[in-house]
């Protein structure tokens, strides 16, 4: 493997940027990604193989399949052969239709809004463990991506929203300006490919949309059809596992105590009523450590107050939990790849 191909591919199953959590996705997604796959050259039974699968195992509808395997396909594919932007690559080749009742819930609304808060709504019901927040508030539109999810879901959420509202809207409809925390292999393939303007090493993964293009008006849009797949979805949703990962819930739990400083494991336990033996079993037990998490979080606060306030860079070192702006630099940089001066400049 070469040595790009390993960066890439740590970058998908690991924690940094997001908090991998042990999620389930249905057998008949997984079968969705290894068609993509297949598509793009790779032997899907071969990368079955590597991460413990077997075709027999996606045949069954009824089927979940733990996401940590999804990351032992990519891994394997990269080391197999390294695409760059593997997410987009297999965005481009999945065709409406292979996530069935969420994508037939979305070309059936009225509008690319109404398609994308349908969206927002009822993504629970894939594997996929991005969090879709739809802010409506302003011009353009915002819509956040959570940092619940690695860097290769929300490159291939992005891509695969990007290209079928594209194909709905007959070439219409366009992101005005997308926003990842991570930055993808090729960000000037990126751009040429969605045809708008990637920012690298973002606050927070994000994409605007012009009102105009909110309301441009689907060409498959039902009524009738989309009220009864939402009562179906309904139906499904509330028989699928939540989501979210005790790591997520630690994560919270450390933002607010980072100013003060008290973020030791048995404080942090104690506030959500576990012993600190049972809190780092069960992050070992989703592939994450305390130290890992508190790195995230501290992370996560810093890129959103560089980024987006006007605090001084020594009041930003308090407020994530360092007593002196040295070592915070430090860490900021190895976060980042830049100082905390450049990533504001480069943000504003």
């Amino acid at each position: 493997m070469t040595p790009r191909a390993n960066s890439l591919t740590d970058r998908d199953t690991s924690h940094v940027g997001s908090i991998a959590a042990t999620f389930s996705m249905p057998a008949n997604d997984v079968r969705a990604l290894m068609d993509a796959f297949g598509s793009c050259g790779y032997d899907a039974g071969a990368l079955l193989m590597s991460a413990g699968l077997s075709n027999a195992e996606l045949d069954n509808p009824d089927a979940r399949i733990p996401c940590e395997k999804l990351g032992l396909i990519i891994t394997s594919a990269q080391r197999t052969r390294f695409t760059p932007n593997l997410a987009l690559h297999l965005a481009q080749v999945t065709p409406l239709g292979a996530y069935p009742l969420l994508d037939y819930i979305v070309l059936t609304s009225e509008t690319v809004g109404a398609g994308v808060r349908g969206l927002a709504r009822y993504f629970r019901l894939v594997g996929n463990a991005v969090a879709i927040e739809v802010h409506e508030d302003s011009d353009p539109i915002h819509i956040e991506l959570g940092s619940g999810g690695a860097a290769f879901g929300v490159e291939f959420l992005t891509s695969l929203m990007l290209l079928h509202l594209r194909q709905e809207t007959d070439g219409r409809f366009n992101f005005s300006d997308v926003r990842f925390r991570h930055k993808p292999d090729d960000v000037a393939a990126f751009e040429r490919a969605l045809g708008c303007r990637i920012r690298s090493l973002a606050p927070a993964n994000s994409i605007s949309v012009t009102s105009d293009a909110w309301q441009l008006r689907l060409r498959r849009r039902d009524p009738l059809l989309h009220r009864m797949l939402e009562a179906q979805a309904d139906d499904v949703l509330a028989r699928t596992p939540a989501r979210e990962s005790l790591a997520l819930k630690v994560q919270r739990a450390l933002t607010s105590r980072l100013a003060g400083g008290n973020t030791q494991i048995d404080v942090v336990a104690h506030q959500l009523a576990l012993s600190p033996r049972t809190l780092q079993r069960r992050l070992t037990a989703e592939g994450v450590s305390y130290r890992q998490v508190l790195e995230s979080a501290r992370k996560e606060a810093a890129g959103r107050y560089i980024g987006q306030s006007m605090l001084a860079i020594c009041e930003v070192a308090f407020l994530v939990g360092y007593s002196e702006p040295g070592p915070f630099h430090r860490a900021f940089k190895r976060w980042f790849g830049m100082t905390p001066e450049t990533f504001r400049a480069r943000t504003r």
